[in-house]
C-alpha cells in the first residue's frame, strides 16, 4: 500500500493485503512457529538474506510483519522491527550498533528502565554514558567524546515532560556523524513523526498508547533511513561484512533498510527478542483507533489540568502545554496537536498526602503503566524510578511529592469527582 495515504487511512490498511485463501478483511492470527519451503534452494536464499520469506517466527511472522509496515508507514520510516517490549527494542538498537567500549550521550529525563540500562547493565559489557540536561543543548555537544556512538532521549521526558529539542540535538549528531535515537512513546506517530525534525531512529513501546488497551506488552524500532553509515568507519556492524551470512555487506546491500536488517538478522537471531503473533494482533486493533483515542485523550487531560490547577490540594502542575513549563515554546514547535496525555502534579502535604491521594481513588488505577484507555496514576520515585539514585532522580525532575497520571478515556466529570474523594482523604493526612 503506498504510504503517501493520509494518518487514519494507514492506521487501518498499511502493511495488510486480504487474505487470498479465504478473504479475511482482519489481519489474520499465524500462530505458528515455522513455514514450509516450496524447494532447498527457496529455503537457503531466505536464510541468508538473498530475498524476504518467512522461516522462523522468532525472526519474521506474517502477523507481526503487518505490525512493523504499519508503524514504519506511520511513523513515515523505511523498516520496523517489533521485539517483545520496548525495553527489549531499546537494548537490541543500542547493542545493533555500539560494542565494547563505546559511549552514549543521554539524555539524563528518561524512563527509570532506559536509565538504569545504561547507569547500571550496559557498563558491565563495556558500554558507558553521559547523561545531560535535556534543556541544555551545549551539554550534549560538550559531552561527545572519541568514541561516543549514539545520542539517545525521550521526546517527552518521562515523567518530568521535558521536550527535547529534536532539531538542535539532530544537527549536533550530524555535525559529528552521530545518529540520533529518540524514545518516542509518550507522543506517538499521532503527534510527532521525529523523523521530520532530522532523527535517525525511533524506539516505542507499543505497549502504551499505540496499544492503548493494557492488553499486549510490545516494542518496535523504526529506521529513519536518513542517516549515512558509509560515511564513516564508526559503525562496523552496518558496514563491515557481516560473517553469519557469508560476509555480507548490510549498508552495500539493504542502504536505507541496512540498520533495522541488522537487528533482524541478529537481535531476534540470537537474542530472540520477538513479538509474538497474538500481541500483534491486539497492537494492530489498537492502532485502527489511534488517532480518535488520542484526541480523547488530548482533550480529557485539558480538563484535568485545568480542575488540578485550581484545586486547593494541589500544591503544582507540570504538563508542556502550560505557559509556564520550560518546554512550552518547544512544545508548540513539535507538538502542535497538544503535548500528550500524561501529567505530573503534588498534593499537598507531601509524600503522605500523596500517599492517601493514591489509594483513595477508585476510578483511577494505581499501576506501573501509561498510555492506557483506563487513566493511571503512580509514585515515580517508590516505584517506575525507584531503581535509580536521589541524584539521578533529581536531574530526572523526579520529587518526593510527585504523582504521575495518564489520562485516560473516561468521562472527564466522573474523573474529577473520583479526585475529589482522594484529595479529602489527602487533606485528613495533611491535617488541614
Amino acid at each position: 500500500m503506498s504510504n503517501f495515504y493520509l494518518f487514519d487511512t494507514l492506521s487501518l490498511h498499511a502493511g495488510q493485503t486480504v487474505d487470498k485463501e479465504f478473504g479475511a478483511r482482519a489481519t489474520p492470527i499465524y500462530q505458528t512457529t515455522s513455514y514450509v519451503f516450496p524447494d532447498t534452494d527457496t529455503a537457503s536464499s531466505i536464510f541468508n538474506l538473498e530475498r524476504g520469506g518467512h522461516a522462523y517466527s522468532r525472526i519474521t511472522n506474517p502477523t507481526v510483519g503487518v505490525l512493523e509496515q504499519r508503524i514504519a508507514a506511520l511513523e513515515g520510516g523505511t523498516a520496523a522491527v517489533c521485539t517483545a517490549s520496548g525495553m527489549a527494542a531499546t537494548f537490541c538498537a543500542i547493542t545493533a550498533i555500539l560494542s565494547q567500549g563505546d559511549h552514549i550521550v543521554a539524555s539524563s529525563q528518561m524512563y527509570g528502565g532506559n536509565i538504569s540500562l545504561m547507569k547500571n547493565t550496559l557498563p558491565r559489557f563495556g558500554i558507558t554514558a553521559t547523561f545531560v540536561d535535556p534543556n541544555d543543548i551545549d551539554g550534549f555537544r560538550d559531552a561527545i567524546q572519541d568514541n561516543t556512538r549514539l545520542i539517545y532521549g525521550e521526546l517527552i521526558g518521562n515523567p518530568g515532560l521535558d521536550i527535547l529539542d529534536l532539531e538542535a540535538i539532530a544537527a549536533i549528531g550530524a555535525d559529528n556523524h552521530i545518529p540520533f535515537m529518540v524514545d518516542a512513546t509518550f507522543n506517538t506517530p499521532y503527534l510527532c513523526r521525529p523523523f521530520d525534525f532530522g532523527v535517525n531512529i525511533t524506539i516505542h513501546s507499543v505497549t502504551k498508547w499505540m496499544g492503548g488497551h493494557g492488553t499486549a506488552i510490545g516494542g518496535v524500532i523504526v529506521d529513519g533511513g536518513n542517516f549515512d553509515w558509509g560515511a564513516t568507519d564508526k559503525y562496523p556492524t552496518i558496514t563491515e561484512p557481516y560473517a553469519p551470512f557469508q560476509g555480507i555487506n548490510l549498508w552495500e546491500e539493504f542502504g536505507p533498510t541496512a540498520f533495522a536488517t541488522r537487528i533482524r538478522a541478529e537481535a531476534m537471531r540470537d537474542f530472540g527478542a520477538s513479538m509474538s503473533p497474538m500481541n500483534a494482533f491486539l497492537l494492530l486493533q489498537g492502532i485502527e483507533t489511534l488517532s480518535l483515542r488520542m484526541d480523547k485523550h488530548l482533550s480529557n487531560t485539558a480538563s484535568m489540568l485545568e480542575f488540578l490547577i485550581n484545586h486547593k490540594q494541589v500544591s503544582w502542575v507540570s504538563h508542556p502545554s502550560m505557559p509556564s513549563h520550560s518546554s512550552h515554546e518547544l512544545a508548540k514547535k513539535y507538538l502542535p496537536k497538544g503535548a500528550g496525555s500524561i501529567v505530573s502534579f503534588g498534593v499537598v502535604g507531601g509524600r503522605e498526602a500523596g500517599k492517601a491521594f493514591i489509594e483513595n481513588v477508585e476510578l483511577a488505577s494505581h499501576l506501573a503503566n501509561v498510555g492506557d484507555a483506563k487513566t493511571l496514576i503512580i509514585h515515580p520515585a517508590t516505584t517506575t524510578h525507584s531503581r535509580i539514585d536521589a541524584e539521578a532522580l533529581v536531574a530526572a525532575g523526579i520529587t518526593e511529592d510527585m504523582i504521575r497520571l495518564s489520562v485516560g478515556l473516561e468521562d472527564v466529570r466522573d474523573l474529577q469527582a473520583d479526585f475529589e474523594v482522594g484529595f479529602r482523604a489527602a487533606k485528613k493526612i495533611a491535617g488541614l
